[in-house]
C-alpha cells in the first residue's frame, strides 16, 4: 500500500519528551493480553453479521481499486458472487472489472440500498462510508470486519488475522512498548494492538499526515549529502517524495525494485528526470534480502507484488551489505511486503558501519510491530526508535530508527 491522504486530519506529529509516559498504557497492554484469544476470535468473527443484522445479504463492493479485486476473489471462491462494484472515478461507471460491473455510489444506492451490505473495499475508508450514510444507505461496514467473517479464505492480510502471534509473544510484546522513545509511539502501538483485537476504528488516534511518510521532518534532520536507499522503489514514488522534500540537495538514491513491470516504470521515471538528478539515482531490479541468490515472487505489476513461499516467478535478490559496498547509505527506507525483517538482516554490516536513519514499514506481518524495532535496535543499540501512523486502521505503520546525531 502506498501514501493516500486522508482529508480534515491533523496538521503534524508531535514528538514528545520520552520521560513523559502515561501509566496507563501497560496496563492496558497487560489487559488485552489477559484475554481469551479465542474469545478474541469469535467476537471479531461475529461483528459483521451483528453489524449488517442479516448474515445473507447480498453484498456490494465499495472500491474496485487493488483491494475490491481480492475481496471480489475471495468471495467468490467461497460462493458469494457480489452485485457490483461502486467506485468514486467515473471513468470505470458502468464498465466491468473481473467481470463484475461498477455502477455510480447513487446509482447502486438506489438500487440496493435497501437490502444489500456495502462493504467498503479501500484502505482508507472513513469518507467513504461518510458518503454511503449521507445517500441513507443503511448498512455499511469496512473490509475488515468481511475478512474477520470469512477469515478461512482472506486471513492473515497485513496485521489482520494470526492473533495467536500477539498472545504466543506475550512477552515480546510487553517489552515493546519500551523501545519506544516518545509518548506517541507509545500510544500509537498499544492503540494498533486494541484495535487488531477490537477494530474500533473509532478509538483509535488520528494518523500523520499521508505526504510525510517516510521522511518526517519533526523527527530527522535532513542531510545535504543523503544517500538514500529505496527498498520497493515500485515505479519510483517513493524517490520523487524524496526529491521534492529535499529539494534535489541529495548526494545519491540507489532504488531498489525486483517487479520487471515495476522496474520499467521506474526506468522510465528516471529516464524522464534532468541529467543533473538522473545522474545520481541508481535503480536496481533486485529484491533486498538475507542472502544473494533468487526469491519466489507472486507479481501483480503494482505495489503489492510480493515474494511467498508459493511464488511461481524467480527474482534475483540480493543483501544490502553487498549491495551497498560503494554506496554508504545514510538513509533507509524498507516497504518490501512483508519480507521486511530478512532484508534487515542483509544489511547488518552497512548498518552497524555507517548507522543510516531507517524507515522500515512495521505492519505487513501482525508481529512486524514489536519484532521490527526489536531487531533494529540488535544491530544498533543507540537508535532512538518512532512509531507513526499514516494511515487508517492498522496500514502504513512506519517504525523510524535515528541516530542521535540525525535527530531533529
Amino acid at each position: 500500500m502506498r501514501n493516500i491522504i486522508i482529508p480534515g486530519r491533523i496538521e503534524h506529529c508531535e514528538r514528545r519528551d520520552a520521560t513523559v509516559t502515561s501509566p496507563n498504557h501497560a496496563g492496558e497492554l497487560k489487559n488485552l493480553l489477559a484475554e481469551n484469544p479465542a474469545e478474541v476470535t469469535r467476537r471479531l468473527r461475529a461483528l459483521f453479521d451483528r453489524a449488517i443484522g442479516d448474515a445473507e445479504a447480498p453484498i456490494v463492493l465499495c472500491g474496485a481499486g487493488p483491494l475490491g479485486r481480492r475481496t471480489l476473489r475471495g468471495l467468490r471462491s467461497i460462493g458469494r458472487e457480489p452485485l457490483t462494484f461502486i467506485d468514486n472515478n467515473s471513468k470505470l461507471w458502468h464498465g466491468q472489472i473481473d467481470g463484475l460491473r461498477v455502477l455510480p455510489p447513487q446509482e447502486a444506492v438506489a438500487q440496493y440500498g435497501g437490502a444489500a451490505v456495502f462493504a467498503v473495499t479501500i484502505f482508507n475508508h472513513s469518507a467513504v462510508r461518510r458518503q454511503l450514510r449521507e445517500m441513507n444507505c443503511p448498512s455499511v461496514v469496512s473490509f475488515p470486519s468481511l475478512y474477520w467473517k470469512y477469515a478461512e479464505t482472506f486471513l492473515p492480510y497485513g496485521s489482520l488475522g494470526d492473533l495467536d502471534r500477539i498472545f504466543e509473544d506475550r512477552g515480546a510484546v510487553l517489552a515493546g512498548l519500551d523501545l519506544w522513545d516518545d509518548e506517541l509511539s507509545r500510544q500509537f502501538y498499544v492503540s494498533q494492538l486494541r484495535w487488531r483485537m477490537r477494530l474500533d476504528s473509532e478509538n483509535l488516534p488520528p494518523p500523520c499526515p499521508a505526504q510525510d511518510t517516510y521522511f518526517p521532518d519533526d523527527l530527522v534532520r535532513p542531510s545535504a549529502d543523503e544517500v538514500f536507499v529505496d527498498c520497493g522503489a515500485f515505479d519510483g514514488d517513493s524517490v520523487r517524495a524524496f526529491i521534492a522534500r529535499r529539494g534535489g540537495a541529495f548526494k545519491e538514491a540507489v532504488a531498489l525494485e525486483p517487479d520487471p513491470q515495476n522496474f520499467a516504470a521506474l526506468q522510465r521515471y528516471v529516464e524522464g528526470l534532468d541529467a543533473g538528478l538522473r545522474e545520481r539515482i541508481v535503480p536496481r531490479p533486485l529484491a533486498a534480502a538475507s542472502h544473494n541468490g533468487v526469491l519466489p515472487f507472486d507479481l501483480h505489476g503494482d505495489m503489492s507484488s510480493a515474494a511467498t513461499a508459493g511464488g511461481t516467478v524467480a527474482l534475483d535478490c540480493a543483501r544490502l551489505d553487498d549491495v551497498l559496498a560503494d554506496h554508504p547509505p545514510t538513509y533507509m527506507k524498507m516497504d518490501i511486503e512483508g519480507a521486511e525483517l530478512d532484508a534487515l538482516e542483509g544489511a547488518r554490516r552497512v548498518i552497524a558501519a555507517h548507522r543510516p536513519v531507517l524507515a522500515i514499514c512495521a505492519y505487513h506481518k501482525q508481529s512486524d510491530l514489536w519484532r521490527i524495532p526489536r531487531a533494529i535496535k540488535a544491530l544498533y543499540d543507540g537508535y532512538r526508535l518512532f512509531l507513526r501512523l499514516y494511515a487508517e486502521d492498522c496500514w502504513e505503520i512506519l517504525c523510524y530508527a535515528v541516530p542521535e546525531e540525525r535527530l531533529a
